[in-house]
């Protein structure tokens, strides 16, 4: 039978392979096939659990995305008001009048004249009373308007924080962050009072919170108030405990006073000895002007001794603003 095909036996024995070979495939343990089943469901929880991972940290990572996000265009906007130069009818809004930059300038014309009256009918010569004049009509006036608003600044800083907490009780009893603003505009002292009451008034006409504390801000260039800001700007951005956010700003705002008040308090020593060191010339020299005035007069009348006076105020001039820029500290 196999001498009429030749190729019969390979055909045959070619068969008997392919069957025995699905068969061993069809009847093959199930331990065979079980460390693949198990790479595989593997993967499928791995996979699984990456998902899960994702969802749970995307609301996370969104969130720290936009913090950031909020923070650097904070950052860019006080970075472009610095640039900016502070200008008169500023400093007079920051110090809390309310006159025109014209009737500053005249009457700072009118203490000039006043100064240079008085000096030149008492007898002065005149180039002493156009530098008093000078002095009196461009320094002292400005000297005022700077004095005013660091008075103001601090007042506003040492009230800041209780305003702070009366907003956080508020919240945690279920008032809205509007009432609570309307609270400190009806109770705080000045002149949180006029602040708050301006950043009111301009919320019931439209104005958006983040654009009045802004205008807030300009107003009274305080670094709790810029703190305050934006806490409040995050917060309406990424959401979040809000009571307890201005909880812990009002916890750093009363750690600044207080470690501001004891760096006053260690550096008072250096401060007394810088008004005695610096007033102590001046002392003298009137002491001696008015118990022997012909002794002291060569120093009015030689050109060597006003030379000499004139080094000394400048010396003099020179210490006294070292050692206030030695004892001055920002925090």
């Amino acid at each position: 039978m196999f001498g009429e095909d030749p190729m019969m036996p390979l055909v045959v024995v070619a068969s008997f392979v392919a069957i025995a070979g699905v068969g061993w495939a069809l009847t093959a343990p199930s331990g065979a096939r079980a460390p693949k089943k198990r790479v595989q469901a593997a993967g499928a929880q791995a996979r699984l659990r990456g998902k899960r991972q994702n969802a749970v940290m995307d609301p996370t990572a969104q969130r720290r995305k936009q913090v950031q996000e909020t923070l650097k265009d904070l950052e860019e906007r006080q970075r472009a008001e610095r640039k900016k130069s502070l200008t008169l009818k500023s400093r007079i809004e920051q110090a809390g009048f309310d006159f025109t930059p014209q009737t500053f300038w005249l009457a700072s014309l009118g203490v000039a004249v006043v100064f240079f009256a008085v000096l030149f009918l008492t007898g002065r010569p005149l180039y002493i009373a156009a530098a008093g004049a000078f002095v009196g009509g461009f320094g002292l006036p400005r000297w005022f308007l700077g004095s005013a608003r660091k008075r103001r600044l601090k007042k506003f800083s040492a009230e800041f924080a209780n305003s702070i907490d009366v907003i956080v009780r508020g919240v945690k009893s279920g008032l809205p962050l509007n009432e609570c603003l309307k609270i400190i505009a009806a109770e705080a002292p000045e002149p949180l009072r006029t602040e708050f009451l301006y950043l009111v008034e301009g919320q019931s006409v439209g104005v958006s919170l983040e654009d009045g504390l802004r205008k807030m801000y300009e107003r009274m260039p305080a670094p709790e108030l810029n703190f305050f800001g934006t806490v409040l700007a995050i917060q309406q951005k990424t959401g979040g405990n809000l009571s307890e956010a201005l909880n812990n700003l009002s916890a750093v705002l009363r750690s600044r006073k207080l470690m501001r008040e004891k760096i006053q308090a260690l550096s008072s020593e250096a401060k007394a000895s810088a008004l005695i060191i610096g007033s102590l010339p001046p002392g003298v020299m009137g002491i001696v002007y008015f118990t022997t005035p012909s002794y002291i007069s060569l120093m009015f009348t030689e050109p060597l001794g006003k030379m000499m006076l004139l080094g000394g105020a400048l010396w003099m001039a020179t210490g006294v603003f070292v050692m206030k820029r030695m004892v001055s500290f920002k925090i």
